[in-house]
């Protein structure tokens, strides 16, 4: 049954098993050779052979499948294996004996163990992991195998009750193995020619069935059919290819918690990336459970969990019984919360803080460091784990706790109440103050009161959560961010989103309602890389949300931004994740009635909420598919959902226009003309190569002479200018350094590659090691020049112990000039203490700021639309630009360097007036336009409808007002977003005109125009 519809589904009587049985004609001629074969060896007593042959090819009930299957030489041998057991078990007088006999070949496998129903896979053999890891996980069109598992009918003899259980592994052969869109639903032609064989129509038709829900759909698509005449039941899952690991075996222990066990398990692979799990359920003899049905309904609505998260570190109690699935998993989150989380720092911390010169920039870093230092010393992750473990029964009233206010009652979803449900009927509930003094009482030392404290920190602060919709592919919290201490936190959040999957954990941050950034994917390349990504996640997060808030002092969105930290496993599956990070939260965002809704879910924010999504590092190509999902689940607000789309659903790609540089070249521009520079006898340094958004609209856009470039494949370098001729080549086709053409360098040029050892440099210098070279390139003295812009990069790639590699031995700046388009590649004292130092710096708020003005004016252009005005004016189709599109894109170029233009001068001025470093100026003046903005939001300013209109006039971008009108953009565009163009606009042209230091009456100077007009 489909989850959110109860009963289930009749099989006719002749489909009971759903797949052909196997006949091997040639078994009994088989079977003479096989005996032959065990007497010639003499093992087994001559007496004894035709009986011992005649039992495991008749009443041993294995499939015939096997037979056909394996060779003569391989099943006397797994004979001789069953009689050494037995005698073995007999010398042992053991009532039951231990079979395990294998075959692997390059075509597939044979595996056959004793098996007893329900015994979980923790103490039984480890075949079924073993068979996800080598076979099933791997699987793609390229390379799939199909599998199919049977329970022995007959016990090994007469006189031992054990069966066996047998694994049959066969590599898929595809009808078609690349199909084209239009075949990829048809199961005829991406099925396995076996599995076509052997599958009953009606088994095909189930399978089709559920084929074109999972292809149209981003989780598992799960159904259950009665067997005729049988209490046996049949579960029919499907989901993509690559999506989850361990879940074959993961369902195994599911089903043996429940009191069940299979008799026949099949794993079908389809060339359109499709697999289906069929498997046929039972209730363990004897067993005390409840009716299988209740049994089979908590299984299907927990096999999403198991879909999300296979394998936790918590996977042993579950198998073991000691914690539901549930409870569990709810464990392993609770474990991830408090890693970020937990306050690590104590009071000694709170005081030195309060002690500390903030306006000394190295008292600050230093205390910065000393914070990051008490956090990864105090509590590690594996600490924090080793308690957890301890307590099992207190991770139980946790999650009650957790569970009687988030878990929907069944009725209100027309759903009969599961066994979890009842379950938490019958346990009595704790108030919070109760479970504190509990877990008090309980934990040994104040360390473990700490972390178990988190969870109900993590309980009391979830405002809506996907863990009980069946249908998840990740699973999603919506948090109130009023946990954050202040003191690591200072800005105020306004929402949080946490995301935790089998590939990845994630956040969405936020400082405003209405507020938009990018989703960026956080890679590691090793172990170590991973571990300290782990730790800096959040922070890196806030960082960089906090960052485009003040970046976004334009426009009316606030700042936001969203990472995916990659598990390390999972380095090949940015796709996936990001896809199941943007599902999972789509499931928090659709709570009302709406297609997308997969089932209610309890909302205690109960306000309607809308994600501005953006491209950033490893996801500027995923912003289709973003939008297109969030139009599938029904979301009105998809247009709008994600910018740096592509043109064809109307986007304006950042890289193809150019947009961030074009904010980030105006710094460049500026310093040129108010210092007199000639831009091509600049000499320019720049990480972030040509094969990169930023990198490579800088090289196409500027004139001057570029002497290193350093990007993801190594550093480029040559003191005499790089060929800007084949620079542009390799921007123009967004190639790394790695395709440059080596005979375009000067004599004393070089090109080093990560992947490098023990290169010697023109002036003789040996490079050990290439990776290192890259990573630390930029604090070299050879990196020196007039001008570096940062184009990409690691955050706080330089920092207050590193910074003095940026001077020469007297003490002079190695770069003259610094603008910033990398976000937060400096730190702030790193920026104060070069600026100190004479160097002319503008900082990533500041001069980055093209791509998310472009970003805003694309949801403007999104939500001013219907959709059938998007499709005409927004959308290029068959390579023909709307006329529309073309000029608006001109229009969103033009404010984005004026934009910038007004702030470069702003920052100047500013700071020839105050003698303030341009890094604090940048700060203070997007601190001012924020301030500014929302008080202007709230005045009676606004409520003035004709002066209202007058600057909404002059902030809509022209050609859109020429399109539509004043009264379409107004009546179209959500009230909210309009206030917010209102105030964004009158507050950042303020303040760039004025400072940030007006005198009493420049508001109603720079007010009167619009007054007059207004009258």
């Amino acid at each position: 049954m489909p989850l959110d519809v109860p009963g289930a589904k009749a099989l006719k009587v002749a489909d009971a098993v759903g797949y052909a049985s196997t006949v091997f004609a040639g078994k009994q001629e088989q079977m003479h050779k096989v005996a032959a074969y065990v007497a010639e060896r003499g093992f087994v007593p001559q007496e004894h052979v035709n009986n011992e042959v005649s039992w495991f090819y008749g009443n041993l009930g294995i499939d015939d499948m096997y037979f056909q299957q394996e060779s003569v030489e391989t099943i006397a041998q797994h004979i001789m294996s069953l009689y050494a057991a037995k005698i073995f078990a007999y010398i042992k007088n053991e009532k039951s004996l231990e079979i395990h006999l294998e075959r692997e070949t390059d075509e597939g496998a044979v595996y056959i163990h004793t098996s007893r129903p329900g015994v979980s896979t923790l103490t039984g053999p480890k075949y079924e992991q073993k068979i996800d890891t080598k076979y099933l996980d791997v699987s793609t069109n390229k390379l799939s195998y199909r599998l199919e598992s049977f329970r022995s009918t007959g016990t090994v003899s007469s006189s031992l009750p054990t069966t066996l259980r047998c694994y049959f592994i066969r590599k898929c052969s595809f009808v078609k193995p690349e199909p084209t869109p239009e075949e990829e639903a048809n199961i005829r032609l991406v099925g396995d020619v076996h599995f076509l064989e052997k599958a009953t129509d009606n088994t095909l038709e189930i399978y089709q069935n559920i084929m074109k829900q999972v292809l149209v759909r981003s989780g598992p698509v799960i159904e259950m059919f009665d067997v005729p005449n049988s209490r046996e039941k049949r579960l029919v899952i499907g989901f993509r290819q690559r999506t989850t690991q361990q879940f074959f075996s993961a369902l195994s222990d599911l089903y043996h918690y429940y009191d069940l066990f299979s008799v026949r398990k099949y794993v079908e692979q389809f060339s359109n990336g499709v697999t289906i799990m069929c498997l046929y359920l039972n209730q363990i003899p004897g067993s005390t459970a409840p009716p299988i049905e209740n049994s089979i309904f908590q299984v299907i609505k927990e096999a999403s969990l198991i879909y999300c998260l296979p394998t936790t570190p918590l996977q042993s109690f579950f198998q073991q019984g000691k914690l539901s699935v549930q409870e569990a998993i709810y464990g392993y989150i609770g474990w991830i919360f408090a890693q970020h989380f937990l306050n690590r720092l104590g009071s000694e911390f709170t005081a030195l803080s309060s002690i500390t010169d903030v306006n000394n920039p190295t008292h600050v870093e230093v205390l910065t460091k000393i914070k990051k230092r008490l956090r990864t010393d105090t509590f590690t992750r594996d600490y924090i784990l080793d308690i957890i473990k301890l307590y099992p029964d207190l991770i139980k009233l946790c999650y009650l706790n957790f569970a009687m206010v988030h878990y929907i009652n069944p009725a209100d979803n027309d759903l009969k109440p599961s066994l979890s449900y009842q379950r938490l009927q019958t346990i009595p509930v704790m108030s919070d103050a109760e479970l504190l003094q509990t877990i008090k009482k309980t934990v040994q030392n104040n360390h473990e009161f700490m972390i178990f404290e988190s969870y109900l920190t993590f309980n009391k602060h979830v405002l809506k959560t996907n863990f009980y919709q069946p249908t998840k592919v990740a699973i999603s919290f919506r948090l109130d961010p009023s946990f954050l201490p202040i003191i690591e936190y200072p800005n105020k959040l306004f929402g949080m989103f946490f995301v935790v999957g089998s590939e990845f954990r994630g956040f969405h941050l936020r400082f405003r309602d209405i507020a938009r950034g990018g989703i960026r994917i956080v890679r590691s390349r090793n172990r170590e890389a991973y571990s300290i990504n782990l730790r800096s996640l959040m922070d890196e997060n806030y960082g960089l949300a906090a960052t485009q808030q003040r970046k976004n002092k334009d426009i009316p969105e606030g700042g936001s931004k969203g990472t995916i930290l990659l598990d390390i496993t999972q380095q090949d599956k940015p796709r996936v994740a990001f896809e199941k990070y943007v599902d999972s939260i789509l499931d928090l965002l659709l709570v009302g009635e709406s297609p997308g809704i997969k089932e209610k879910i309890v909302d205690l924010y109960n306000k309607p909420e809308i994600l501005f999504f953006g491209p950033d590092e490893g996801t500027a190509d995923m912003m289709d598919w973003a939008s297109q999902h969030a139009r599938h689940r029904g979301a009105f607000f998809w247009k709008a959902f994600t910018t740096g789309k592509s043109q064809s659903i109307g986007g304006i790609p950042h890289d193809t226009f150019g947009m961030t540089t074009r904010s980030v070249h105006q710094y460049v521009l500026g310093i040129n003309r108010k210092l007199g520079l000639r831009e091509e006898a600049v000499t320019k340094f720049q990480t972030g190569g040509p094969d990169g958004d930023l990198g490579s609209n800088e090289i196409k856009i500027s004139k001057d002479k570029t002497v290193a470039i350093v990007d993801g494949s190594g550093v480029l370098y040559d003191p005499a200018g790089i060929n800007r001729d084949e620079l542009t080549r390799l921007a123009t086709k967004r190639q790394m350094v790695i395709e440059f053409d080596l005979s375009k360098l000067g004599p004393k040029g070089f090109r080093v590659l990560v992947d490098e050892t023990n290169v010697r440099l023109p002036d003789g210098t040996i490079v050990d090691s290439g990776l290192k070279f890259r990573n630390e390139f930029h604090l070299d003295p050879l990196s020196s020049s007039d001008l570096f812009v940062p184009c990409g990069g690691r955050p706080e790639a330089v920092d207050l112990n590193n910074v003095h590699l940026l001077f020469k031995e007297d003490g002079t700046p190695r770069f003259k000039y610094i603008v910033e388009g990398a976000n937060l590649f400096f730190t702030q004292e790193a920026r104060l203490r070069l600026e100190k130092a004479g160097v002319v710096q503008f900082k990533d708020a500041s001069a980055n700021k093209g791509g998310v003005t472009s970003s805003s004016l694309e949801v403007l252009a999104a939500l001013s639309f219907s959709d059938e005005e998007f499709l005409e004016h927004m959308q290029v189709r068959n390579g023909v630009v709307p006329a529309f599109y073309a000029e608006y894109v001109k229009n969103v170029q033009a404010i984005i360097e004026k934009n910038a233009e007004l702030e470069f001068e702003a920052l100047w001025r500013e700071a020839e007036r105050t003698k303030k470093p341009k890094s604090i100026l940048s700060d203070e003046l997007s601190v001012a336009i924020v301030r500014l903005n929302e008080e202007l939001q709230n005045t009676t300013l606004w409520d003035n409808v004709p002066l209202r209109r007058v600057v909404l006039r002059e902030a809509f971008p022209k050609v859109l007002l020429d399109k539509l009108g004043i009264d379409a953009l107004l009546k179209r565009v959500p009230e909210s977003y309009v206030r917010a163009i209102f105030g964004s606009y009158l507050a950042s042209r303020f303040i760039y005109k004025y400072g940030t230091e007006p005198s009493q009456f420049a508001f109603f100077e720079f007010m009167a125009p619009y007054f007059a007009k207004a009258q």
